[in-house]
């Protein structure tokens, strides 16, 4: 029998997920300004551009795609270790753990989507971007949600729910931002910035909390599947 422990290297996967995307678009950004490409701003506050803006153009497409793609590979082992966790640390039901792996995966592949769509002018490819980069927000923030919920509670947990919490509030603001203002893109933007910055701080969140509870991975192999 091989038993093999995978412990600091697993508990930096949230780390990751949760700054990678941050300094991807951030390098993304700052090569489209030093290229005129994009106005300098800061987006949170001032909403000049969109994230989408900062991976349309070149040469910012290069490390904003280079960095969001592996991302959705990360994140889907990232929603399956989640499960594993809480399966074997709270009492959480089976349908609870698939709908967990579900969003979070189908918020993985739109983000695929979105980013493999980014920057076509064609309909049918505006459509797909538009399509990608919602159900990546809806999907992964129902993931954070149910993860955030099943947890057991402290004061770190308090905050990775409050945290998630936030970008549904943005959203209402947004929408009826919609209707009171003619022109509410640069608000529009401001919102999409700030709500997208506190799901990443919920990965690095939940990294904090896997390095406080000391997670560690076990890979085992069956005896019954070694050759003779």
């Amino acid at each position: 029998m091989v038993c093999l422990t995978y412990s600091r290297m697993i508990r930096f996967l949230p780390l990751f997920a949760g700054l990678a995307p941050v300094i991807g678009v951030s390098v993304a950004y700052w090569l489209n300004i030093q290229t005129g490409v994009l106005p300098a701003c800061m987006p949170f506050l001032d909403g000049c551009t969109s994230i989408s803006a900062t991976g349309r153009y070149m040469p910012g497409s290069m490390p904003f795609r280079a960095t969001l793609l592996p991302q959705a590979t990360v994140l889907v082992v990232l929603w399956w270790l989640n499960v594993e966790w809480l399966r074997n640390e709270v009492s959480i039901s089976r349908t609870r753990r698939r709908v967990i792996l579900f969003c979070g995966s189908v918020g993985a592949a739109a983000l695929i989507l979105y980013v493999t769509f980014l920057g076509s002018k064609q309909p049918f490819y505006e459509l797909m971007r538009h399509f990608g980069i919602y159900f990546y927000f809806l999907g992964t923030a129902i993931a954070q949600i149910l993860v955030s919920l099943a947890m057991p509670g402290s004061r770190l947990r308090t905050a990775m729910r409050v945290v998630i919490a936030s970008p549904f509030i943005l959203g209402i603001i947004n929408l009826l931002q919609k209707l009171i203002v003619h022109q509410p893109n640069n608000i529009q933007n401001s919102i999409e910035w700030a709500a997208a910055l506190l799901m990443q701080v919920w990965f690095v969140l939940l990294y904090m909390e896997w390095r406080k509870v000391r997670l560690t991975v076990f890979v085992q192999a069956d005896p019954r599947s070694e050759s003779d």
